[in-house]
């Protein structure tokens, strides 16, 4: 029985429970609340300034002026949603990009901390680009955050190899967050993290380096509850799905936020200004590490993502006098994808591109013949097919020769034009779209072929050998870095392996060309 005048520890830890839960659509008036930023030297890094000094004027030390940011707009998105712990809200999305040293992995710890003391049954997933990220940084700054939080004694935080978690101590199975390695692998325990009547969230460190099947699991995680999802990194690569989400295809989904390092009151300025004068500003180097901007080009990036994005937003400008060409590329695994790509002249956008898994060479072969069929029904002529004859694809060259068709075969591993440039046929291949890319209208990166088109082509990394000759990496070491075959490149590199004569028509054809082309419906199956 409590003496009186003093509360027992079940009055005690009712009223913790009822502060920390008057902070639920507060986070930066919790984390300010939880930790003792008066009395702990170690944490008395940064005193608030501006706006957040006014607002807090009981407050001296605090968090740096961006995660105040911050936290302040993640308040205001939980309050917008009104979450009312039965029906289902919009997903909160943060994806933030920055230079070195800013401190993402201690804003990670307030993440988890905050959302595991205010909503009960939450569940959550943390990872980082690398299991040593993860254990080292990322988990070894929440265990310096846990053990001076107000609301510590709630929960038991596991660092151990394959047991880095954090649960509360009464519902160890419902009230949870994991940390699990990114590794593609290990997709499929990103799945299923449902709380219809809480908080599901996940949160990716170093979020550059995780693979992108890691992404689009996470995405049915977020279906049900009050979903969140923060991803936090240097950009590190100008594709892959954080890229994208940053500024990309998917930022329209994110709150996306941008942090040079210089503007943070903790980081190293001498050193960044030793970078500035090393490097410059404009440099990729300097971007990277200090600005929070994505490089112009990966270190070993083959085709330029900018480049890129410029092709898919470039206008077709029509020229009736363009070869119609198409590039075949045939599938060898059982995940790969076997493509039909048209393209007329500088235009690869307008004419659908037929993708297929899992069909036979026979079948494939039927749809090669009725994409012809279907060409010269409109008005158009077949200038070339180039087939990739590697493996079996050959059997696809054979079937359509047997047709009466003259398809040209194309080695991969063959020996290039250029052997001086080149190691392999397929090197080159590449290396003419490329050359090309300044030129080409490319499938927005709205649409699925769009977007998996970009993917493939800037994800492809490159090297030299000892005689100086450019050597693309192997569809087997993109396999081994979680990377599917960019078979869609592929096909639409296979359209460059020669130059083809432009059409030559006659001014009474030109306008019943044109009619041909406008009145066309590419879609339209004849079989």
């Amino acid at each position: 029985m409590a003496k009186p005048g003093k509360k027992s520890k079940v009055e005690l830890d009712e009223e913790l429970s009822k502060d920390s839960g008057s902070f639920y659509q507060d986070p930066l008036g919790w984390v300010l609340w939880a930790f003792p930023w008066d009395t702990d030297l170690s944490i008395q890094m940064v005193e608030l300034q501006g706006k957040w000094k006014k607002r807090y004027p009981d407050c001296k030390y605090g968090p740096d002026e961006w995660a105040c940011e911050f936290l302040w707009q993640w308040g205001q998105e939980i309050k917008k949603r009104g979450f009312d712990g039965v029906n289902a809200v919009d997903p909160i999305r943060f994806s933030t990009v920055s230079g070195h040293g800013i401190g993402k992995s201690t804003l990670t710890a307030w993440l988890i901390l905050f959302i595991m003391s205010t909503r009960p049954y939450c569940k959550g997933v943390v990872t980082a680009g690398t299991d040593n990220q993860l254990k080292t940084k990322t988990w070894s700054e929440l265990g310096k955050w846990y053990a001076i939080c107000l609301t510590r004694d709630w929960f038991d935080l596991g660092t151990g190899r394959g047991a880095m978690n954090l649960t509360h101590r009464k519902h160890k199975m419902t009230w949870r967050t994991d940390a699990l390695t990114s590794r593609a692998e290990n997709s499929e325990a990103f799945a299923g993290l449902h709380a219809a009547n809480s908080t599901p969230f996940y949160i990716f460190d170093e979020a550059s380096q995780i693979d992108d099947v890691i992404y689009e699991v996470r995405e049915g995680g977020g279906t049900d509850g009050e979903p969140m999802s923060f991803d936090f990194g240097n950009p590190t690569r100008n594709s892959g799905r954080f890229f994208e989400n940053c500024e990309g295809a998917f930022k329209h989904r994110y709150i996306v936020r941008q942090i040079d390092s210089r503007s943070v009151q903790v980081t190293n300025k001498k050193l960044f200004k030793e970078w500035l004068e090393d490097y410059g500003e404009d440099s990729d180097f300097f971007k990277v590490r200090v600005r929070g901007m994505f490089p112009s080009a990966g270190s070993h990036q083959f085709m330029r993502t900018d480049e890129v994005i410029a092709a898919q937003e470039r206008e077709v400008v029509e020229d009736i006098t363009a070869p119609l060409v198409i590039g075949v590329d045939v599938a060898r695994f059982g995940d790969d994808e076997s493509v039909i790509y048209p393209r007329i002249g500088n235009d690869c956008r307008s004419w659908p591109i037929e993708r297929y898994k899992g069909i036979d060479t026979v079948a494939f072969t039927g749809r090669i013949v009725a994409c012809i069929r279907k060409f010269r029904q409109a008005g158009y002529t077949v200038s070339a097919i180039f087939v990739d004859g590697t493996g079996i694809g050959g059997a696809v060259v054979d079937q359509l020769r047997h047709l009466g068709y003259n398809p040209i075969e194309v080695q991969f591993g063959s020996r290039p034009m250029d052997s001086l440039v080149y190691r392999y046929k397929s090197d080159e291949l590449w290396g003419n779209l490329r050359d090309a890319m300044p030129n080409l209208c490319l499938p927005a990166p709205t649409t699925k072929d769009g977007l998996d088109l970009k993917s493939d082509l800037t994800k492809r990394e490159y090297a030299y050998t000892l005689t100086d000759r450019i050597h693309l990496e192997t569809k087997k070491l993109m396999k081994e870095r979680g990377l599917d075959s960019p078979d869609l490149a592929d096909a639409l590199a296979l359209t460059f392996t020669q130059d083809v004569a432009p059409i030559v028509l006659d001014r009474s054809m030109s306008n019943q060309a044109n009619t041909a082309q406008s009145d066309y419906d590419p879609l339209e199956a004849d079989w």
